[in-house]
């Protein structure tokens, strides 16, 4: 039985979480993915950190044609390495991967193919299409259009094609789409057939142009139509007025900036997604170890000759764990220590650990925490360890030891800047200075001065002068504040569910308003 080195893996039709359970899995078990340039970055970053990713596209900077492409994955997998050949939409549909699996048969090399979502499939799915209806045509023809930038109309039977009675879903290509709907009219197709263009199919950023197929062909050839598209033509496209849904949510069309550290963005980015943004991740900080772990491992030894142990964010848990169960110790270390969490997220985090927070102020900022340690018992003399950022503000350490508390401060991280450019992040800059982002949002008082730090200080204010800031506390937009930023949306609940309620609460007044 021949081991299995090559998977060939469908990554659906652009949304990234649109791949397969078991896509994912063999994804992660790849030692080198070899993938098609439009693969969302999203899911490509769910393959191993260690794992070599080439991109093998027609568009990449380095496009290999077909036989480079085989011959590369016949040479990793002859080195013992399990290969990924992730694909758009579903590998065996317009993806090139038949001849790709038969010259691995040919060679000796096992392999096995993870289906996708259909790029077709997905496309009218989200543009409210139903590909099959009762009265819509008994038929669902797929039709692939070029993938260069040739403009002529690929050479298929366009008259058995216009005569079907059925959908037809063809992929166009960026400079095809105007020949196509033009053979479909010259070969007999009705000019007044139902017909949708679907562009970034499944993305946030889709858009769906519907008509006549007569309308379609004129509109086509307007500026701005020029790109890579999915074509459906057919009697189920006039269901589209009654099942549309995705381009109907509260947030759709809004581009969204997502500035916290890439690793805590998923939270966000996916609730603003849920509701039709289009979240643009551009993280301005990052999470680092302290320069020196001694002090904090030290702490951890020591943790159950603490009363309290005051967590006030998420890194503070993960980073102070992290180190406890990777000495000697283990949760039983904590003895009889209390502990205290500033905020629903960081008190989540520690029941990912098992534990429950013993105290969790009303309000989710440090100011409060002293507060509701002192109603909770006497201060004086009771011992307390404070795992923070090497940035964090000495108010509430000092608080306490004025109100006669021990406090152990131990830097659990540091809060670095993200230099513009250095990991191949989007641009915020420029997306700003061209009037490219509707909101930014801005989740900690560290991303407001990295931001301000990357705009050049003074000219940060007037970089977001027509572009909405969404802060998600006082703290945060008191640091946007002393730097002349407004906040225009800020949350009632300091919390990333709270702040995209809230954002989607402002476009919606301001909807309601347009309409009186």
């Amino acid at each position: 039985m021949k081991r299995t080195l090559v998977y060939f893996i469908g990554a659906g039709p652009a949304a990234p979480d649109l791949v397969t359970a078991r896509g994912l899995r063999v994804l992660g078990l790849a030692d080198v993915v070899l993938h098609d340039h439009l693969i969302h970055p999203r899911l490509l970053r769910r393959a191993r950190a260690d794992a070599e990713m080439i991109d093998v596209g027609l568009t990449a900077p380095q496009p290999l044609d077909q036989e480079a492409i085989a011959y590369l994955m016949l040479e990793k997998a002859r080195e013992g390495k399990v290969v990924a050949r992730l694909k758009c939409g579903d590998p065996f549909v317009f993806g090139m991967a038949g001849e790709e699996a038969l010259f691995l048969h040919e060679q000796g090399i096992g392999y096995e193919v993870v289906p996708g979502v259909p790029a077709a499939i997905g496309a009218a799915a989200y543009a409210g299409v139903p590909l099959v209806h009762p009265g819509g045509g008994d038929t669902v023809t797929l039709i692939r259009g070029h993938e260069n930038d040739a403009s002529a109309a690929h050479d298929v039977d366009w008259r058995s094609l216009a005569s079907l009675d059925g959908a037809l879903a063809c992929y166009a290509g960026p400079r095809q789409l105007p020949a196509i709907v033009d053979a479909l009219l010259a070969h007999g197709r009705p000019a007044e057939e139902s017909t949708a263009v679907v562009y970034d199919g499944t993305l946030a950023s889709q858009q769906t142009v519907r008509g006549s197929l007569a309308q379609i062909a004129d509109a086509v050839k307007q500026p701005g139509h020029h790109r890579a598209a999915m074509l459906f033509v057919g009697r189920v496209v006039g269901l589209r007025e009654y099942l549309r849904w995705f381009d109907e949510r509260p947030l759709t069309g809004r581009r969204i900036a997502v500035t916290r550290p890439r690793a805590q963005a998923a939270d966000l980015v996916d609730r603003l997604e849920a509701l039709g943004a289009e979240a643009i991740e551009a993280p301005l900080i990052r999470i680092a170890p302290p320069e020196d772990e001694g002090p904090l491992d030290e702490a951890c030894r020591h943790a159950g000759a603490f009363d309290w142990i005051v967590f006030t964010s998420v890194n503070g848990v993960e980073r102070f764990f992290e180190r406890l169960l990777a000495g000697p110790g283990d949760l039983r270390s904590l003895k009889g220590a209390k502990l205290c969490a500033i905020g629903p997220a960081t008190a989540e985090r520690l029941r990912g650990f098992g534990l429950k927070a013993d105290l969790m102020p009303d309000e989710f900022r440090a100011e409060a925490v002293f507060e509701a340690l002192a109603a909770s018992g006497e201060l004086a003399g009771t011992r307390m360890l404070l795992p923070r950022a090497d940035i964090a503000r000495e108010m509430l350490a000092d608080e306490l030891r004025r109100r006669g508390a021990v406090v152990t401060e131990v830097k659990a991280y540091r809060t670095l800047p993200v230099e513009p450019g250095v990991s191949g992040d989007p641009d915020l800059y420029r997306l700003l200075l061209d009037r490219q982002i509707d909101v930014v949002t801005f989740t900690s008082a560290s991303t407001v001065r990295s931001f301000v730090r990357q705009a050049g200080g003074d000219q940060a204010a007037d970089l977001l002068r027509t572009t909405l800031v969404a802060a998600i506390g006082p703290i945060t937009a008191e640091a946007a504040a002393q730097h002349n930023i407004r906040t225009d949306i800020m949350p009632s609940a300091y919390t990333v569910p709270a702040l995209v309620d809230a954002i989607a609460a402002h476009y919606a007044a301001a909807d309601t308003a347009d309409r009186r």
